[in-house]
Order: C-alpha cells, then structure tokens, then sequence
C-alpha cells in the first residue's frame, strides 16, 4: 500500500454499502489506489457504478448480506435504511461498522493540509474552482466534490500526489466536524436543513464547531459581507487568536477584506468582470468569469481569496477562472432547441439558491424565463415555504412539480399545491403540474422564441430536458 492511513493498518478489504453515491464513489477510488481490496453495493446502476466496475471494482446491485462476510470493515451511506440486510448482517457478526463521514475523516488525518470548503450555498462551484486552481498551479491537489465538472475529465474526484486534499464539506447532519482540516473556506451561512437543525443559531453553533476544529496557525477564509458569517467571527475572536488562527476575508466592495472585487460589470450573457488589487504590490488585476451570476462573483472571490493563501499567483488564478465553465448541474447549459430557445438546469433546492439561479438567468438575453421546479424534502419546503414564496419574481411562468422525498415520507402536512397557492398571492404566474411527462406536454405548447427553460431542483429533475 502506497498510503498508511491510521487506524487502518490491519485491513485489507473494505466493503461499501451504497458506492455509487458521490462521495462514496471517490473515496472506494482512493482506497483502491491505495491497493485495499473493495467490494460495494448500490440501490441502481448509474454512471459511477460503471466507473467503479472498469476500475475493477465489483459492485452488486440490490443488497447481498453474503457480501459484508470476508470484509474486514463495511462502510456506508447515511441515506441507507438501518434496516439493510448488509449493514444489519455486519453488526451481527461484529465487523467494525463507519458511516461515510466519519471513515472520510480518518482518511483526511493523513494528509498535511486538507481544505474544506463548506457553506450553505454555493460550495460544489467554488470547490470546483480551487482544485482547477490548485491544479493549474502544478500542486497535484486530491480532490472530492459534490458534482463532475470539466477538469476533473467530467468526474468528481480526483487522486494526486501531494498532501493536499481539496474537500466539499457539507454542514448537514454535522457532518463536515469529522473532517479535519488545516485550511476553513466558509461561503456563507444560511437557514436549511430544518429536518436536523432547530434553526439558524444551531446552524451557526455548528459552524463555529467547525471552525474551531482548525489547527493552531491554521486557515480560515470567509465572508466579509455575510451577516451569519461576521456574526460568527465576532463571537470567536479570543479563541481564533489564541490559535493564531490566519483570518482571510472576501467581499465585494469593502476595501478592508483581504480580496475586495472592485470596478465590477456583467455583459448579456451574465458573466461579471471585476478587478482585484494585490495589496502587497497594489498591481490590478483583471478577472473574467464565464459562469453567470453574481453568486458567481463570490464563489470566485472565495477561490480566489483560498488560493492567495496557499502562495498561488494572481496570474494563475486569471486565466484558471476565465476558462472554468462550471460544475454539472450549476447553471448547465443542456441543449438549444429551434428559435434560439435555451434550457438550463441547476441543483438549486433553497430559496436563496433559486433567487440566484433565476437572477443570473434574467441577465442573460431572453424573452421569457420559464422555471420549472421540484420542490426538495417535505421539511425544507414546509420550514421555509414563505421564502420559496419570493424566490420566483425573476421568471415570467413558475412551474412546480410534486415534493421530491429524498429521505422522507409524506405527512400530508406540506405539498406543492401549497407552494402554488403562496406563489400566486405573491402575483407569480405558478401553476402545479405534478407528473414530469404533463410538464413536457405543456412546455412544448407554450414555449416561444427566445425562452429560457430552467429545471430547477436536487432531485431527478435534471432529466426533464431529455424529453424536450
């Protein structure tokens, strides 16, 4: 084995339960370089199954109790049911059982500098833009994010050679504080999650956690201009300090950051320009994005302000950003269809999520913008149904599909007929259409010349613009 991870010096085969899932799959990746034997289990076939089994990794689908029995440990998905016959056959015979999170966390204590990129919106775009740094700038970087994007050849993974490991990591459930880190990202601080969080001052407690879990003389980059985040900060100032905690901030507009966008413009098709001055120097320099949105700008801003703190040139970063075009899934452009009509799709599933994704939109040239969204989880549109209630005024027609369950099951307490109904008091042009094949049907009687079509949702709407 070409890595000694602690903790694991004694095994030689692990098995997966769910490897087909995004960070499962990279991480079964890792270990295999490693030379660990790894078997795996998944609910579906899918493009990672495919991946996994051409890197000569066997994957069954369905669940196979007999498979956990020559592991020496099982991991698995925190979306599997305790129930599974695998997870429940491995307690059963005392195998040492990890949930995904946690075994990531042993794997991060033996690189040097782990980079977590965390934040409640925003984190696959700008972790896709450090690593496309970070590898323009000859540094090797690992890399597990939450999307596939160009660089990566179209996965979402990366293996290197050097002790930098690049990491999206997600607040849900707590499960970024078992990642150790020696570089903090935080984009900003939202209200979500309300099916495992109380509310906004939990979230926040849950971020200082993290932030706190920084080495001494360790690395925090953070939101100047996000009240969440600023709030933070000012209550962890005696602790940051003690720590020698290096404090890196962004913003746009406000000079005392440490990277302040400045001289900002965004032409038709919704990419911003802005300039940034190197306060060691005071040279300027030019920055182009080609991704829209002024989410865009600060995803950018925090790529930019994570790499200045690891020695990467101004330079590099120009020319990294100016060709990024974005991860699958984040304002992806699908396909044009005759009369210049366009469709997008992105994973937007937040109410500030979707005002960005919708504002980014009507930047572009455009006739109408027609949002078709699929509402995420039950908990998340019942908690925050008067803000996915104003989140719609930049599209000219709002289609809502039925509550994507994920995890859930149906109280009958919250629909998307509710959604409909706040929206249409908010004077939106909303209309509920609960099947995807009626929602074809009707987009293709109404759309015009010059339309932007937005699939809008976490779940399986992304495949709505295969029928149009």
């Amino acid at each position: 084995m070409n890595k000694t991870f602690k903790g694991l010096e004694n095994v030689k085969k692990i098995h997966m339960i769910g490897i087909g899932g995004v960070s499962m799959s990279g991480i079964a990746l890792i270990l295999k370089k490693e030379g660990y034997t790894i078997t795996g289990s998944d609910k579906f076939e899918g493009d990672m199954v495919e991946i996994l089994r051409n890197n000569d990794i066997p994957v069954f689908i369905g669940s196979n109790a007999e498979l956990v029995k020559d592991a020496d440990i099982v991991v698995y998905t925190s979306a599997i049911n305790q129930h599974d016959p695998e997870f429940v056959r491995a307690k059963a015979l005392n195998k040492p059982v990890y949930e995904r999170a946690k075994f990531l966390g042993i794997l991060l204590k033996c690189y040097d500098t782990p980079i977590c990129i965390a934040g409640t919106h925003g984190k696959t775009t700008t972790t896709s833009m450090v690593s496309s740094i970070f590898l323009d700038a000859g540094l090797d970087p690992n890399v597990q994010v939450g999307s596939k994007f160009k660089k990566l050849n179209n996965l979402n993974y990366r293996i290197g050679d050097s002790e930098f490991f690049i990491l999206e990591a997600c607040e849900y459930v707590d499960s970024f504080l078992n990642f150790p880190h020696q570089t903090a990202t935080i984009l900003n601080i939202d209200e979500d999650h309300l099916d495992y969080f109380s509310g906004i001052e939990e979230i926040k407690e849950s971020f200082k956690k993290f932030i706190l879990m920084l080495p001494k003389k360790g690395i925090l980059v953070i939101n100047k201009d996000d009240i969440n985040c600023t709030d933070v900060i000012n209550n962890l100032q005696e602790q940051l300090s003690e720590k020698e905690i290096e404090i890196l901030t962004f913003s746009i507009g406000d000079p005392t950051a440490t990277i302040c966008a400045k001289n900002m413009s965004c032409n038709l098709k919704g990419f911003y320009s802005f300039d940034i001055i190197n306060k060691k120097d005071k040279s300027t320099y030019k920055f182009y994005l080609t991704v829209p949105g002024i989410h865009n700008v600060y995803d950018a801003l925090a790529a930019i302000t994570t790499s200045y703190a690891h020695g990467i040139s101004f330079k590099t970063m120009q020319k990294t950003l100016s060709e990024f075009c974005g991860a699958k899934r984040r304002f992806e452009f699908k396909k044009e269809l005759p009369e210049n009509i366009l469709i997008y799709d992105d994973y937007a599933h937040h109410p500030t999520e979707i005002k960005a994704t919708l504002s980014a939109a009507k930047q572009k040239e455009h006739k109408r913008i027609i949002a078709v969204f699929q509402p995420h989880t039950y908990s998340r549109t019942k908690e925050l149904l008067d803000d996915f209630s104003t989140s719609f005024f930049d599209c000219d027609i709002a289609i809502i599909s039925d509550i994507y369950a994920a995890r859930e099951i149906d109280d009958g307490s919250i629909s998307s007929r509710d959604l409909v109904d706040k929206l249409k008091e908010n004077n939106v042009n909303a209309l509920y259409i609960p099947k995807f094949e009626d929602i074809t049907e009707y987009l293709k009687k109404i759309m015009k010349s010059g339309d932007i079509i937005l699939t809008i949702g976490a779940g399986n709407i992304t495949y709505l613009s295969d029928t149009l």
